[in-house]
């Protein structure tokens, strides 16, 4: 969840997400909201750092960004995650609605 408790958040020329992780998981997928935060499913495990480089090259790809422009801001060692997106709130807000409805 950002600061605030919000899904997401305007910041710069770009967005923060609220991610929940759950890792592990049988394939890499967008499962929904889960508290105020997208919820992702990985393969990856939660051990050096494996979850948090397949969440944001997961991330890129579902939002057709470069690696580069995702990074997680909060929230390394948890499910819970804050991501800054290098693109417009409202183009992430489109995004997340297809994506929670079953998009990736």
């Amino acid at each position: 969840m950002t600061p605030d408790g919000e899904l997401l958040r305007a910041e710069g020329p770009g967005t923060r997400l609220a991610c929940y992780v759950q890792p592990r998981a049988s394939r890499n997928a967008v499962t929904g909201i889960h508290d105020h935060a997208l919820k992702v499913a990985l393969t990856a495990p939660p051990v050096d750092g494996a979850a948090n480089a397949a969440l944001t090259a997961f991330l890129a790809e579902c939002f057709r960004l470069p690696k580069s422009g995702v990074r997680i801001t909060a929230g390394l060692t948890g499910r819970r995650k804050t991501v800054y997106l290098a693109l417009a709130p409202e183009a992430v807000q489109k995004a997340v609605t297809e994506l929670a409805a079953g998009g990736k």
